[in-house]
């Protein structure tokens, strides 16, 4: 089984992809912020650095799918593929912060990429309010992402609730994680639990 976690930055899906990772004894797959070498210099820079971003981005990821089709194991994914080519890329396009030339050759990468990716069987979708995103953003305290505006967050949360009200490549768990703290409150993981339990007992 192959379970993927979307939401806009700060939505909580690094923690609830290792909680749930530990409850069901599934494989954890994280996206390569450490790893990054554009991250710093995107978020001072964004329009030098937006093609190269999202082009790492799409490679990383596209290996990591790669991959997680060779181990046959039940795997669980932070963040995936569509996110990139639906939402971040767009709206960087949008914003001006990334020229035709490069949106139209991402694009045209990504549509190649998509024929050889097979979705996920279940897509967890967060979403979070701008003051929950702007909470999580502080309290992790990435020093990259203090430049991360207002504005910015509520255009990606704008783009994922278009995206996620069409998606149509498999199923769809929409959480919303307002009102919810998974790490100091068990009865609030145990209320996920029970709501992707009932969506992964009706795929088999």
């Amino acid at each position: 089984m192959h379970v993927a976690i979307a939401g806009n930055i700060g939505a909580g899906k690094t923690t609830l992809t290792k909680l749930l990772a530990k409850h069901y004894h599934w494989e954890p797959h994280f996206e390569s912020i450490d790893e990054n070498p554009y991250l710093d210099d995107f978020y001072a820079e964004m329009e030098r650095w937006s093609f190269n971003l999202q082009v790492y981005f799409l490679n990383t990821r596209f290996s990591q799918i790669i991959e997680l089709r060779k181990t046959g194991k039940n795997i669980i994914q932070d963040r995936t593929i569509y996110e990139d080519a639906r939402i971040f890329a767009p709206n960087l396009h949008a914003m001006g912060l990334m020229t035709n030339r490069d949106y139209n050759n991402y694009s045209s990468l990504f549509k190649l990429m998509e024929n050889l990716v097979t979705p996920p069987d279940l897509l967890i979708y967060l979403r979070a309010n701008i003051s929950t995103l702007v909470e999580q953003i502080h309290k992790r305290g990435r020093a990259f992402e203090n430049s991360i505006s207002i504005d910015y967050l509520s255009r990606l949360n704008e783009r994922y609730e278009a995206w996620i009200s069409t998606y149509d490549k498999g199923n769809v768990l929409t959480i919303n994680v307002d009102d919810l703290d998974f790490v100091e409150k068990r009865e609030d993981l145990g209320v996920v639990i029970d709501k992707i339990d009932a969506q992964i007992n009706g795929l088999f």
